[in-house]
């Protein structure tokens, strides 16, 4: 992977959340990449329990000032950067006040989603787009980690088609077993046609539960690989039918062969 360019989009990435299986692999593959002499960048939102002083954040001016419309709103994109200590791997925080200010992640304090969930996730894909866009950094293959995550294939391939700095990108999408209960928004599809998406493209979500979230990911991603030891079957069985190349689960403590391998195949 010596000189590739691997992007990394990510709900949640080690050390600036706890650790989940989504938050894990997210530093663990880059890691891997980075040692094989790859180009990584990693994207994640910026949320208010990241303690800015300790992880040493500080705002990229050149990058921020962006508005971004999101159902018809302007919301200002903020970009802070810091880097994984021992690691030399830049991480880039996309940030809002009304969006990711709040202290808690994807619920409230009654541990109910937040309303909003839905927004976030669109706002995320597209200021990762823009930023990537401005770092006018082209990149090899985009890595997709986490339902809040999972807008991007579809903003990607739909709305920022025809921009020539990702002419080239393949996109895997890690396809985990931790979704959320119930479902987001439930005007979602209404938002997502605002951008000029097709509403046929995007039949599946109205309904807008984490399988069929997903199910939407998989169908505008070039390969798919699965994260956890189990998916829910809905999830199985769709990606049986998808014809898209497919790794299956692998073990943190064996993936690299195996990961470098995919990535290896996608490129050639």
């Amino acid at each position: 992977m010596k000189n590739k360019k691997i992007l990394y989009v990510s709900s949640e990435v080690v050390p600036y959340l706890p650790e989940t299986e989504i938050s894990s692999m997210s530093f663990e593959i880059p890691r891997m990449i980075n040692k094989q002499g790859g180009q990584i960048r990693i994207f994640m939102p910026k949320y208010g329990s990241i303690n800015e002083r300790r992880h040493q954040l500080h705002e990229v001016i050149r990058l921020s000032g962006l508005n971004l419309v999101i159902n018809d709103l302007d919301m200002p994109l903020i970009i802070k950067v810091a880097s994984i200590p021992k690691e030399r791997i830049q991480v880039y925080f996309i940030d809002n006040e009304d969006y990711f200010k709040r202290k808690a992640t994807f619920n409230d304090e009654n541990d109910k989603p937040f309303k909003d969930n839905d927004e976030r996730g669109i706002f995320f894909a597209k200021g990762v787009i823009e930023t990537i866009k401005r770092l006018n950094w082209p990149p090899d293959i985009i890595h997709v980690h986490g339902w809040l995550s999972s807008f991007f294939p579809l903003y990607l391939k739909e709305v920022y088609k025809d921009e020539p700095i990702f002419q080239n990108s393949k996109i895997i999408t890690s396809i985990y077993g931790t979704g959320f209960a119930g479902s987001l928004n439930k005007k979602l599809e209404d938002k997502i046609i605002f951008d000029e998406i097709e509403k046929n493209k995007i039949a599946v979500i109205k309904n807008p539960n984490y399988v069929n979230l997903m199910k939407i990911a998989i169908d505008f991603s070039d390969a798919l690989i699965i994260g956890s030891e189990t998916i829910p079957k809905e999830l199985q069985d769709y990606l049986n039918k998808c014809k898209k190349p497919v790794l299956g689960f692998q073990f943190k403590d064996s993936f690299i062969e195996k990961y470098t391998e995919f990535y290896n195949k996608l490129l050639n």
